[in-house]
């Protein structure tokens, strides 16, 4: 669920550069530093790169888990280091820093890719990475589908139908929750469909509850075809006043995000509790966002509904109710991070 998680949290810290404020970039040409594109200077042996990517990780807050306490220890680098691939990409995407250097930053994470498959890493997130897809057998097809769909999302700000939509979500949410299948060392098939629903179900639960902000930016997620059938114009959306026609299309993309979660929500019975739990939080948090949506009649222009200690509070009760046996104490004080 890692991508589909990545639009949830906006707070950074700056990126290093040298003391003029420029570097040299990965690609061997000298610029403004950017923030996480140009890390500090090697060597980076592999612990180092873990807690490179542990420190990008503090650096992004989330409304849901990002390889919690309750991840077994010795695959938490790994579900960090997958983290720190997907998530500075998206920021490359999406953040405002990166205006006018986009294209490039993504140019340089797909070499860093290459070079990482190719056992040449030499940023620290791949450095990390290349340990990971070594040591937990990934391939490079979910990596490649990530970067293209955040080239895609560049270009793309639009979308007819549900289908289309979806269309895009098989590349930008449902390798995660494949990569994160493999890397727990689950290979089954039957699996990946139930993983697909869920992942996608958290994307969207993201788009509801950043209409506002997304709309500021020329991005709409909302199918076309459902703004038609609502009587909703993009007008409408970009005025960011709400309406009953548009609470009534969004009680609509509430009720079917509901039901992409439900028809995910038997995997959590096939899993152990190696990842049981974690994908738990995410499917009750992803739950508690639309439910949050919900209780404000659907307005998702006046307040962003986001995930409070209180509601991880809850939402740890209720996961450890359902699907824990055995429970960490000092971890359920911790939240996650």
């Amino acid at each position: 669920m890692i991508r589909s998680i990545l639009r949830s949290g906006r707070r950074r810290l700056a990126g290093r550069a040298g003391g003029d404020g420029s570097t040299e970039s990965a690609l061997g040409e000298t610029r403004s530093a950017l923030p996480w594109l140009d890390p500090p200077a090697g060597p980076w042996p592999v612990e180092r790169a873990y807690h490179y990517c542990e420190e990008f990780a503090r650096a992004h807050h989330e409304n849901f888990p990002v390889a919690s306490r309750f991840v077994p220890s010795a695959l938490r680098p790994h579900v960090v280091a997958l983290y720190a691939f997907a998530r500075a990409a998206d920021d490359f995407a999406d953040e405002p820093q990166y205006d006018g250097h986009r294209n490039q930053a993504l140019d340089a994470w797909q070499e860093e890719l290459h070079r990482c498959f190719h056992g040449e890493p030499r940023h620290p997130v791949f450095v990390a990475l290349h340990d990971t897809i070594e040591k937990r057998s990934l391939t490079l097809p979910p990596f490649e589908d990530l970067l293209s769909a955040f080239r895609a999302d560049l270009e793309v700000t639009r979308y007819a139908t549900f289908a289309s939509l979806r269309a895009f979500t098989a590349r930008s949410a449902e390798p995660v929750g494949r990569l994160l299948l493999g890397l727990f060392g689950y290979h089954n098939p039957e699996l990946v469909r139930f993983a697909d629903e869920i992942s996608t179900a958290v994307q969207l639960t993201n788009y509801w509850q950043d209409v506002a902000a997304d709309a500021a930016r020329d991005h709409i997620y909302i199918p076309g075809e459902d703004l038609h059938f609502f009587g909703v114009s993009e007008a409408d959306i970009k005025a960011l006043r709400i309406a009953a026609p548009i609470s009534d299309l969004m009680r609509f993309e509430v009720a079917r995000t509901r039901a992409l979660f439900e028809r995910g929500r038997p995997l959590l019975g096939k899993l152990g509790n190696d990842l049981k739990f974690e994908l738990g939080l995410i499917w009750l948090a992803g739950m508690a966002i639309l439910d949050k949506i919900e209780e404000a009649d659907f307005d998702v222009f006046t307040h962003r509904p986001v995930i409070g200690k209180r509601d991880k509070a809850k939402i740890l009760a209720r996961a450890a109710k359902r699907w824990a046996a055995r429970l960490d104490l000092s971890a359920l004080r911790r939240f996650w991070p």
